[in-house]
């Protein structure tokens, strides 16, 4: 063990010593373990805990979170805080679909409750994982009043940072842990933020957090980019033609984000756009475009809710709806979560909410970021870890963009551009920066992990492990 790391640790435990001491150490957290779930046969091969934990100024929010401990050394091994995109996707999104050790069985089921599979891929196996309901009023979080609360990212970074804080004063044996932030999609808004904030906080606040790095898929990075680079990314995937692709960048001058409605030459050829991948999943295009309807109106969202799709389209209970559209999984994690036997199971608290919904309806929600750049800039020049990944396919956060913004970094390149493998497969590409960044592409993958949970996996295992992909 090296001085450094005894040093943080003796700094860690005086400090720990003096917080346990003084009256606002009390942080009212509620924490419960879980040793069975409805649906899946026999008890949890894993260890998890669910609870709330207050925030605000007053306690007023319960943020509800699924903590699992990593399978293999819990003591030692990096403890990550995961928050799901969309802004509102229920942390059970992460869970269950993408990097958890659950899934749902997919398949027509008659009334009872679907049925969970263990997921072989599970990121917890190298790491303990804390899934948050955030922001507030997200899954089965909760407002205690009858407050007009919006949420926004501002609050939401904010309570990300409350409650981290107080959850390891409550659990002072992960204070010492290799400790980083991650999420997908639209978290990669937020997530940036608070790294830079733990950073800074570190010197002023209680505990010390053991922040090594952070980790995001297809971040949503630059307010409007990804639309932008949609349609070169359409191009490059041969959705739209040479000619079409040819006259937009012609027209539009390269910028399809709020075009100026006295352009109509610009209009007219990005309504040829729009109309040439109207039936193209965005959130990975090799997948079909088969959205059906949410059990409430206001709830019909894509793959990650970032951008709004049509109502009914398929029949549930239809073979096609499990075998071929990714979506049934949200119609069964509805029905799952939505329970009195999975609620008492969590741990839920009675009343606390009417009605476990995957994914908020957006327009309840505050957009205050415009870009996140600048603090990727700072959390660079520290030479903090991270790991940046992009699922090849997937259409709205398209690779393109996030390998844009990493290129404005202008860090110099240690590890030049290559496949990394599994099983002598390529399973996507690789560079590695000179600011301690690593950015890969998943072959195939999508807009989030679930498309390619296995090469996610051993990517991440790879990663986190210290190893080259």
């Amino acid at each position: 063990m090296g001085f450094a790391t005894v040093l943080f640790r003796c700094s860690v435990f005086l400090l720990l010593l003096v917080q346990l001491f003084s009256a606002a150490a009390a942080t009212g957290g509620s924490y419960s373990r879980v040793k069975y779930l409805p649906g899946f046969s026999g008890p949890l091969p894993f260890e998890l805990e669910t609870g709330y934990v207050g925030v605000g100024d007053s306690d007023q929010f319960q943020i509800f979170h699924y903590f699992i401990k990593s399978d293999a050394n819990p003591k030692t091994d990096p403890l990550i805080i995961w928050l799901t995109g969309g802004p509102g996707c229920s942390a059970l999104s992460g869970l269950a679909f993408a990097i958890g050790p659950i899934s749902f069985k997919e398949e027509p089921y008659n009334d009872s409750i679907p049925e969970l599979l263990l997921n072989p891929y599970s990121w917890t196996k190298k790491s303990s994982i804390i899934f948050v309901d955030l922001p507030a009023g997200t899954g089965f979080s909760y407002d205690t009043t009858s407050s007009a609360f919006k949420p926004g990212d501002f609050s939401q970074i904010h309570h990300y940072l409350q409650f981290l804080r107080k959850w390891l004063v409550d659990h002072p044996e992960f204070i010492t842990n290799p400790f980083y932030v991650g999420g997908d999609s639209y978290s990669g808004m937020i997530v940036p933020v608070v790294a830079q904030k733990i950073v800074g906080g570190n010197t002023l606040e209680f505990p010390i957090i053991n922040f090594q790095g952070y980790i995001l898929g297809n971040p949503y990075t630059i307010r409007g980019s990804g639309d932008n680079f949609a349609i070169p990314f359409a191009h490059r995937m041969t959705l739209i033609s040479e000619e079409l692709f040819e006259s937009l960048k012609t027209s539009c001058k390269g910028k399809y984000v709020n075009i100026d409605p006295t352009n109509v030459e610009c209009l007219k050829h990005y309504k040829i756009y729009k109309e040439c991948i109207s039936n193209v999943e965005p959130a990975c295009i090799l997948d079909p475009k088969c959205p059906f309807q949410s059990p409430k109106q206001q709830d019909i969202y894509d793959r990650r809710s970032l951008n709004s799709i049509p109502n009914l389209l398929i029949n549930q209970n239809s073979s096609l709806s499990f075998r071929r559209c990714p979506e049934y999984k949200y119609k069964l994690s509805n029905d799952w979560a939505n329970t009195d036997q999975v609620w008492k199971a969590l741990h839920v608290r009675e009343g606390s909410i009417e009605e476990w919904i995957r994914c908020k309806n957006r327009k309840d929600y505050t957009f205050e970021i415009e870009s996140v750049f600048s603090y990727h800039v700072k959390l660079s020049s520290k030479g903090y870890r991270s790991l940046i990944y992009s699922g090849d396919h997937d259409m709205l956060v398209p690779h393109l963009d996030t390998q844009t913004w990493i290129k404005a970094l202008n860090y110099s390149i240690v590890d030049d551009w290559r496949p990394w493998f599994i099983l002598d497969q390529v399973a996507g590409y690789t560079r590695h920066y000179a600011n301690n960044m690593t950015f890969a592409t998943i072959k195939g993958g999508g807009h989030t992990a679930e498309y390619t949970r296995r090469e996610c996996s051993i990517m991440f295992s790879r990663w986190i492990s210290g190893e080259s992909l």
